[in-house]
């Protein structure tokens, strides 16, 4: 009975009382907005990008040079960007604000289909097209044929799909051997280019010491943490006086 009588009560109540408005929800103020993040730096050019600063070495018995870092008393360092796995959005936008100009090393088989993403890319940052590889294969030990194969076919499938014909090169997991460097000058390029310093998880990972030098050349990748790894690199170079400029300019 009490149950019974409780219930018209609240039955009542509900219906004979209006219910209160709502509390307005509490606005923003300059008091309790979180703070805004920090820029990522931006680099001014030191010099009129896309004039040759220096020469890569020579092809030599029919053999690209390898190029691991450049050698340059200037404070300068260089980004390099492989594969094209994962299309981030921000990309291009990151890239031509922060002024780096960095070299694509790009693998035909995640490009296909999505030239247009990375041709804004190219065409709006001044980036530099390199040559991966159609298919990323470990490349050390397999025949001359398979290797040129792969490496003139990128280069011949970027020439028609983004119209640049790519004339640096980077062997897969930076494994080589005379095979790829033979096969790397027949298909046009000039240098096999490797790195002595990568980004990972948002972190600079360093061949040697705990800062970058003049003259290293990064190495990262298109991937999910494309945002986090780019700003640490760009981080790390304002950090140690260094500024960003373009390979090629280096290797022309």
């Amino acid at each position: 009975m009490a149950a019974a009588v409780a219930t018209v009560v609240l039955t009542l109540t509900a219906c004979s009382t209006p219910s209160p408005a709502p509390a307005p929800e509490p606005q923003p103020s300059e008091h309790n907005q979180a703070p805004a993040a920090a820029p990522a730096p931006a680099f001014t050019a030191p010099y009129p990008f896309g004039t040759v600063q220096q020469k890569a070495p020579p092809v030599a018995n029919g053999a690209v040079p390898v190029v691991r870092r450049i050698t340059t008393d200037k404070p300068y360092v260089f980004i390099t960007m492989d594969d094209g796995a994962v299309k981030d959005p921000d990309a291009q936008r990151l890239i031509q604000s922060s002024g780096t100009h960095p070299v694509l090393f790009l693998n035909q088989k995640y490009v296909k289909g999505h030239e247009a993403y990375f041709k804004g890319i190219l065409d709006a940052s001044g980036a530099t097209l390199g040559d991966h590889t159609v298919d990323h294969p470990n490349l050390r030990g397999k025949p001359f044929e398979f290797q040129r194969k792969e490496i003139c076919d990128n280069a011949d499938d970027f020439q028609k799909g983004l119209g640049v014909r790519p004339s640096l090169f980077r062997p897969p997991f930076g494994n080589y051997d005379d095979n790829t460097l033979r096969a790397a000058a027949t298909c046009g390029m000039r240098a096999a280019v490797l790195w002595s310093a990568s980004v990972n998880d948002g972190h600079v990972q360093f061949q040697a010491g705990t800062n970058l030098k003049p003259g290293d050349i990064v190495l990262m990748h298109f991937r999910k943490t494309f945002k986090e790894d780019y700003n640490a690199f760009l981080e790390q170079a304002k950090k140690d006086g260094l500024t960003p400029v373009p390979l090629a300019d280096f290797l022309g």
